[in-house]
């Protein structure tokens, strides 16, 4: 269905980038800072970020805006009708409980990846996550693996779009090298990550796949980094993902 521009309501469209504009890494906004971020003006940045203060969405302490846990209502509707998390959850519980770590799954959001549920055994990123919360896609294992499952032009595009931001001396940015570790996750059916998230986060990520073989989600688990090898997270943690994700393959739709 093509909307046509009329039909459109502009307003609701800025608010929205505008909230868009917080995150884990920009809890706290300026409105300059929200109105960069959100590519608006000013004083239309300020309007909608007075607006939300007014309606309970944000906090104003004179100088900066942050979002209150109201905004959480935005999300949580679609979390609740979403089937994924109520199918996945009890299976994700139980694989954390067996290999001792944290284990997650997500979905591909443009170039973001989406928390869906998640068990946690121990925090190992300096920010909490949790269903909701969000991960640029081109550093993360889940976000390479639904990446790969694209066709190449579509995962190049998206990647393109990203703001590709070293986030540590490890993270790869440049377009050709991810674009080669895309391929090399699609002929391995799995990516790890050594600490380009985060220094000191390692992951390893299978695709969740229906029966007909179209991936809907992916799985990780995430684990310190230590001195062993990177290459040791496929041989400790690959088989017990790759079971879950045999055992949830009939159960996606």
């Amino acid at each position: 269905m093509t909307v046509r521009e009329r039909d459109m309501m502009g307003g609701l469209a800025k608010g929205l980038r505008v909230i868009e504009a917080f995150s884990a890494e920009r809890p706290r906004l300026s409105i300059a800072e929200a109105a960069e971020i959100a590519g608006l003006d000013r004083a239309t940045a300020r309007r909608c970020l007075l607006t939300l203060s007014e309606l309970g969405y944000a906090a104003y302490d004179g100088k900066f805006f942050t979002v209150t846990p109201r905004v959480l209502r935005l999300g949580t509707g679609c979390l609740a009708t979403m089937p994924l998390p109520r199918i996945v959850q009890p299976t994700l519980d139980r694989l954390s409980e067996t290999i001792g770590q944290s284990t997650s799954v997500s979905i591909l959001d443009e170039g973001e990846i989406v928390y869906v549920a998640r068990a946690a055994q121990r925090r190992v990123m300096s920010i909490a996550l949790m269903p909701g919360s969000r991960l640029p896609a081109y550093c993360t294992s889940m976000g390479r693996v639904l990446l790969a499952a694209l066709a190449p032009e579509e995962a190049r595009a998206i990647l393109e779009a990203s703001g590709r931001s070293a986030r540590t001396e490890r993270t790869l940015t440049d377009i050709d090298a991810l674009m080669a570790a895309l391929e090399e996750t699609r002929r391995l059916g799995y990516a790890t990550i050594d600490q380009e998230v985060e220094t000191g986060l390692r992951s390893i990520a299978v695709p969740l796949k229906t029966v007909r073989g179209r991936t809907v989600a992916a799985l990780n688990a995430g684990l310190a980094a230590t001195a062993e090898p990177v290459s040791a997270l496929a041989d400790r943690y690959l088989p017990p993902l790759k079971a879950v994700q045999a055992e949830l393959a009939a159960m996606l739709a």
